[in-house]
């Protein structure tokens, strides 16, 4: 039977025995798993909670790129801990200043055909290289290291097709920009996206990486392209020639959707604030004036992408107007950089180089003056996530940031001159001596917690009924910044879930906190896609802390969904979305016969709302999602189920 290239891979890592277990889940082998430090502190905590004492896949990492500003002793105390915990469990830990996570992952540890689960969103980034790559909630990686299975909601895999070359001064981010066009951000919920055609073969790997990034952007499971020659040119250059093998799809294989993308029909794209999605051409915005350039992120921020920034920028300045932050996306990046002399360029140019870590695009640092215009290669912008509330941020290819950079305009960057072309190099900068190898055994290693590391609190199992207030009620597309803040300010508590649960939604109502605590039991009623975004648990976990027990959508972003799962709330979605007109906040919603309805299956339930209407609604559940939720969460039911 002909497969595509997703179904090689899962073929390769479904197991028989566990699928068995949980009936209609997919149960994926995990390979590889990743962490970065906003995420990993609350990770690791829960790996210590199911008392194992060395992880028990391929490789994991667990690295430093996000908690980097130090102004207090909570970043640094976590990154001690991380260490530690890493050398005690058998984890390889990349230390603060070795770059971003998925950039770093690219270079040094990706290999083509094999699984990969992290605590990032932008997991997926990996499929760039040939890995099927997924984003999602901590306790499931947690769970992975221990050898378990991931469950993953089988999806439509979707084939994106590229025809063509792509012309003068458009870039991959133009390709991903079109798709978010066509699609908007929730446009791959419950899909794969694979890429071929013979578009595909003029991209690198890099290109493809981001690409493949920003399908978290469009709610896709995760993206993926072919391991193929140029697969093998990039892992040759990192010295990683021994892991590459083919993987491409047969000729014949089939697809459940099929979206064409003609590559020389495509221009320069901008997404205006506040939405990825908001995509027009360079063309309409020409000539507005900007404060602020922020090159770097996951997204962009390889050599290849500041290779063409340096190239653009040398013998020139920048515009008086602008302030121009550039983020190496590794210390590989950056070391190559300085060696060819191109720092010197950007530099000179009158550029600000930031460490190799996230920095602005999680609003760690660069947040622009207030009502700023900043131009950024990130891979969102939603509306006060760069760290200023009524900023306006676009997202571009690193050639328009650095055109528009230095004419203080949005240009669009086919004026400029003669286009930049920069090829893969031969051999990449390798030195490896941020990345901290776990002794062979750790049985005496100290972990070290500082006092901000609070233990987590277990939780019972669900309750037979529930008679919740409604706490909150908003509209369509709710980010987990939305849920829990994530700047600066906050990003130092992630081991803290009783501090953060002081700022749980403040952002949208400052009195959510004090109004949660004081009901028994809270819900929350919303629009569409309701926890698009990070794939931060925390979105979940904080709410749970805060005696959520039901969210009522009309529908759901599908990391979000799981971690909701994960920590024991229910995510119902309306069964005729006109109801939600019925609900107001301060509403009270009983919800009865919960765990009969769980056993026996029901994917419809009637609530009550206020003591007089009957509302229909939807749960869609795998056999072992009711399980998980029965069991008071993903914790409780992995303790419980344990087996050697």
């Amino acid at each position: 039977m002909a497969l595509n290239i997703v179904e090689k891979i899962l073929q390769d890592h479904l197991s028989e025995e566990a699928n068995k277990k949980v009936g209609d889940d997919l149960p994926l082998k995990i390979d590889y798993t990743l962490t970065q430090d906003s995420t990993g502190t609350l990770t690791y905590l829960q790996f210590e909670a199911l008392d194992i004492p060395k992880v028990k896949t391929k490789l994991s990492l667990s690295f430093v790129d996000h908690n980097t500003l130090q102004t207090g002793y909570e970043n640094a105390d976590d990154h001690r801990y991380l260490q530690t915990v890493a050398a005690k469990h058998g984890i390889y830990f990349s230390k603060p200043g070795n770059g971003i996570c998925h950039q770093v992952f690219l270079e040094r540890f990706a290999v083509p055909g094999a699984t990969l689960l992290g605590s990032d969103s932008h997991t997926p980034t990996a499929g760039g290289l040939g890995m099927l790559a997924f984003g999602a909630g901590g306790l499931n990686i947690a769970v992975s290291m221990a050898g378990k299975p991931y469950c993953l909601k089988k999806p439509k895999i979707c084939n994106v097709k590229l025809t063509g070359t792509l012309p003068d001064w458009v870039s991959a981010k133009d390709i991903i920009l079109e798709l978010l066009k066509r699609l908007s951000v929730k446009g791959g919920v419950g899909k794969i996206l694979e890429y071929s055609g013979d578009g595909v073969l003029g991209l690198s790997v890099p290109e493809r990486a981001t690409i493949a990034n920003m399908g978290a952007e469009l709610g896709a499971t995760t993206s993926i392209f072919p391991s193929d020659q140029q697969t093998k040119l990039f892992l040759k250059a990192q010295g990683r020639e021994d892991c590459w093998r083919e993987i491409i799809a047969d000729a014949d294989a089939r697809y459940d959707e099929k979206i064409v993308i003609e590559l020389n029909k495509l221009e320069p794209l901008i997404a205006k604030p506040h939405s990825p999605d908001n995509v027009v051409k360079i063309s309409e915005l020409e000539g507005i004036p900007i404060n602020q350039v922020v090159i770097g992120s996951c997204t962009n921020s390889s050599y290849q992408d500041l290779m063409k920034v340096a190239t653009i920028l040398r013998g020139n300045s920048i515009h008086p107007n602008v302030s121009l932050s550039i983020a190496p996306g590794s210390k590989q990046v950056l070391g190559m950089l300085a060696e060819n002399g191109s720092l010197s360029y950007i530099v000179n140019a009158g550029a600000r180089i930031l460490e190799c870590a996230c920095g602005p695009c999680i609003g760690m640092g660069q947040a622009p003056e207030s009502g700023g215009i900043s131009l950024r290669t990130n891979n969102r912008n939603f509306c006060g996530r760069s760290g200023t509330q009524d900023a306006q941020v676009y997202l571009v290819s690193p050639e328009v940031a650095a055109v528009s950079a230095l004419n203080g305009v949005i240009s669009d960057p086919r004026k400029w001159g003669e286009p930049v072309k920069i090829s893969m190099p031969e051999k990449f900068l390798i030195n490896d001596n941020l990345i901290i190898p776990p002794p062979d055994n750790g049985e005496d290693v100290e972990v070290i917690r500082g006092p901000n590391i609070v233990p987590l609190k277990l939780y019972q199992e669900m309750e037979e009924e529930i008679k919740g207030h409604v706490v909150l009620k908003t509209g369509d597309n709710i980010t987990t910044d939305d849920i829990m803040p994530s700047n600066a300010k906050l990003l130092p508590y992630r081991s803290n879930i009783p501090f953060l649960a002081n700022y749980c939604f403040t952002g949208m109502d400052p009195d959510f906190p004090q109004r949660a605590k004081k009901v028994e039991s809270g819900i929350i009623v919303a629009g569409e896609n309701y926890g698009q975004g990070s794939s931060r648990e925390h979105a979940a976990l904080v709410p749970r802390h805060l005696g959520i027990r039901a969210v009522l959508a009309k529908s759901f972003a599908r990391i979000h969904y799981d971690n909701l799962i994960n920590m024991g709330i229910l995510p119902l979605t309306f069964e005729n979305c006109n109801d939600y007109e019925k609900i107001k906040q301060d509403s009270v919603l009983y919800i009865k016969d919960i765990k009969n309805n769980l056993k026996y299956g029901k994917n419809t339930w009637l609530i009550e709302a206020d003591g007089a209407i009957q509302i229909p609604v939807k749960i869609e559940l795998t056999k072992r999602q009711v399980e998980v939720l029965i069991a008071g969460g993903l914790l409780n039911y992995t303790k419980k189920n344990w087996e050697d």
